[in-house]
């Protein structure tokens, strides 16, 4: 086998690899034992990442998980194929009972990008099929999102997508919806539809993903929905990464 020129690079990728393919955070008695690495060597490597920002330690649970510097780099792709198969049966139902169409989409700079999308017998056909983007902030999906990012990133949005001077009005637009704990829009999208969302968060408490239902205006409660979408959102956020 051929030496490795810079073992500790090398080890390095090795456990950032690792947990970008696991679903929560884990310790670093596990990564040292799937990696096969020496326990002083685990830790150190660890200490270094985490100071870089690249991993983030859990303190109540000792566990590692990726961090902000990972995420700016690059989504983790293999988080989202898991969570769409997690996603698909609560989205069903709740599609269902407002007798529209649900979704999952990912924030991506200053829009959203759609991950999945149910339909409900007879639900209209909208443009928020697998793959098309929209603007974040004409989206119930992307305001609720946008609505747990640090104030730095927020700012950088509203830069990127032309609403800089805007910025102060949906700043407390977004506060709002945070407190509330999901947002909406009405026929901002599409004409005689109505959409509320609320954010899957990750462990360190950003927006992974969001869930989302739109129906015709005035044909269900938004805020019961709502809440089916929270509950769902809550026991996605358990199963991938543990309670916030």
């Amino acid at each position: 086998m051929k030496k490795r020129q810079v073992p500790a690079a090398h080890n390095v990728l090795r456990i950032l690899a690792l947990l970008s393919a696991t679903d929560i955070p884990i310790s670093a008695s596990r990564i040292q034992r799937e990696l096969d690495l020496p326990r002083s060597t685990t830790y150190h490597l660890l200490r270094e990442l985490e100071d870089s920002g690249f991993v983030v330690r859990l303190e109540s649970a000792g566990t590692y998980g990726l961090g902000l510097a990972s995420y700016r780099m690059a989504q983790a792709y293999t988080t989202q194929q898991p969570l769409v198969r997690l996603a698909t049966s609560p989205l069903e139902r709740i599609a269902a009972i407002a007798g529209g169409s649900s979704h999952l989409s990912r924030l991506a700079g200053s829009e959203i990008v759609y991950l999945h999308e149910v339909r409900s017998p007879g639900a209209v056909s909208l443009v928020t099929e697998v793959g098309v983007r929209l603007s974040a902030l004409s989206t119930a999906s992307g305001r609720i999102m946008l609505a747990h990012l640090p104030e730095t990133e927020l700012r950088a949005v509203f830069n990127s997508s032309g609403e800089r001077l805007r910025f102060r009005d949906y700043k407390e637009e977004l506060a709002a919806y945070r407190r509330q704990g999901w947002a909406s829009e009405r026929e901002e999208v599409s004409r005689g539809q109505e959409s509320v969302a609320v954010a899957v968060l990750d462990h360190l408490e950003r927006p992974a993903a969001a869930l989302a239902v739109t129906f015709s205006v005035g044909t269900a409660n938004a805020e019961q929905l709502a809440l089916e979408l929270r509950h769902a959102a809550a026991r996605l956020q358990a199963h991938f990464f543990g309670e916030l």
